[in-house]
């Protein structure tokens, strides 16, 4: 379990950005772990485990946002209180109004966004992690950037909370 240790932060941070909550990022990636425990004597080419565990990964995650989406509360953003300073108000309010846009694209949207963008794999490369064609996953990551400034665009026309203007 020596490969686990060294990839677990990377492999956990990849679930936490697509499904956006700690304890569903960790159910998550302790699953793909047990399939990848499983599975693992069927695993070929020991030079792709990384992308193998990355594609097993990917897959629970998007499979558990599906089945929970449903369930998903819409959050609203209280107003900060007391002083903040201008640079960083600023930086917490973008981050979260990120995460709110992120939060409304679909389980494989946020995917292939973060397969990348965080991870930086090239949409040939996805393709080949979730085994689809590599103009699918241009097609997904055009739509997914789409729906992000679509999502980013209502956040903004939203009406403020308690009336207040950010």
């Amino acid at each position: 379990m020596d490969l686990v240790r060294l990839r677990g932060d990377r492999l956990f941070a990849i679930a936490h950005r697509i499904l956006r909550d700690v304890d569903r990022a960790e159910d998550a990636l302790q699953d793909a772990l047990v399939i990848a425990w499983r599975d693992l004597p069927g695993l070929r080419d020991p030079d792709r485990f990384d992308a193998w565990t990355h594609r097993l990964l990917t897959n629970v995650c998007i499979a558990q946002a599906t089945r929970e989406r449903r369930r998903y509360a819409q959050l609203r953003a209280l107003p900060l209180e007391g002083p903040a300073a201008p640079d960083d108000l600023l930086r917490v309010a973008d981050r979260d109004q990120l995460d709110r846009g992120f939060r409304r694209l679909k389980p494989d949207e946020r995917a292939v966004l973060v397969l990348h963008h965080f991870v930086g794999y090239a949409p040939s490369e996805i393709a080949e992690l979730l085994g689809m064609p590599a103009g699918s996953v241009r097609s997904r990551l055009h739509h997914a950037h789409r729906a992000m400034r679509a999502a980013l665009d209502a956040e903004a026309r939203a009406p403020a909370v308690g009336g207040y203007s950010a």
